[in-house]
């Protein structure tokens, strides 16, 4: 068992279930500066996200902050950039993987750092059972407080756009794209931030499988370190979702980017 590999995992994985950022943003770094190939890593990241978003799922389907058509809708088109991603991957240098990493992961301060606020707020003639997305829409309602909140997602296509671009990000470096999916849920396509994060950690996943399929055929998949990421990934998965509900997601994410920021100065630094 890679102890250190288990514990990188559950430590970002708790953090990017907190934020729907996916763990994978920091975990991949963190192994990179540890050592590890960023050819290598890269699979490794992906591993994490599949394995947090599967464990995940069960407190937040329970919570009804999922919108699994919203998920579905947006994902198609990050599965196709995350093919593309990994294909670009099979064929770029460790250095130029590791630069480009380091530019995903201030991206990635830099993005998630911004969000703050409430935009969406409770709507008195809404009860418990008005809670969960409604059938056949791109639209919702979900607890807050005491109260309950109605959401509508918007302007979907600049949402699918974006949503492809953190595909490719996901293929190409391992990071999941949750970074970008979130911002783009909730500041694009006007969808709550609980709700954001929550429906990102769900497709993250779906992302994940579709890049890994392809770095599998490239044989870049270490089974034994493999095996550590996604034992202490279901961990930290499970525990960030739980903790979600408790905590503010832009805290966590203001805490993150600093993180992010520090560790993509160090991998330029060592490109």
């Amino acid at each position: 068992m890679q102890w250190t590999e288990l514990a990188f995992a559950f430590v970002t994985s708790t953090v990017g279930a907190l934020g729907g950022l996916g763990g994978a943003v920091l975990l991949v770094p963190l192994l990179v500066l540890t050592g590890t190939s960023p050819r290598l890593a890269a699979p490794l990241g992906l591993v994490s996200v599949a394995a947090g978003s599967l464990s995940a799922a069960a407190p937040q389907l329970k919570e009804h902050t999922v919108n699994h058509r919203l998920g579905i809708t947006t994902e198609l088109a990050a599965s196709v950039g995350a093919v593309g991603g990994a294909l670009g991957s099979g064929m770029a240098s460790d250095v130029f993987l590791q630069r480009f990493l380091a530019v995903v992961a201030i991206s990635a301060a830099l993005l998630g750092g911004r969000r703050k606020g409430i935009r969406n707020l409770p709507d008195p003639a809404l009860t418990a059972a008005d809670v969960g997305e409604h059938i056949g829409s791109l639209s919702g309602a979900y607890p807050l407080g005491d109260g309950v909140v109605p959401y509508r997602a918007r302007r979907l296509g600049a949402g699918v756009g974006l949503f492809g671009v953190s595909g490719l990000l996901a293929g190409m470096a391992g990071a999941s794209g949750g970074f970008i999916k979130t911002p783009a849920t909730s500041e694009v396509m006007h969808v709550p931030v609980r709700v954001a994060a929550a429906t990102t950690t769900f497709t993250i996943g779906l992302t994940a499988a579709t890049g890994l399929v392809v770095m599998s055929v490239q044989g870049r998949l270490q089974l034994d370190h493999c095996a550590a990421v996604c034992v202490g990934s279901m961990f930290g998965g499970r525990v960030g979702a739980l903790a979600q509900t408790r905590l503010s997601p832009p805290q966590v994410r203001r805490f993150l980017s600093v993180v992010l920021v520090v560790v993509g100065i160090v991998l330029l630094v060592r490109a």
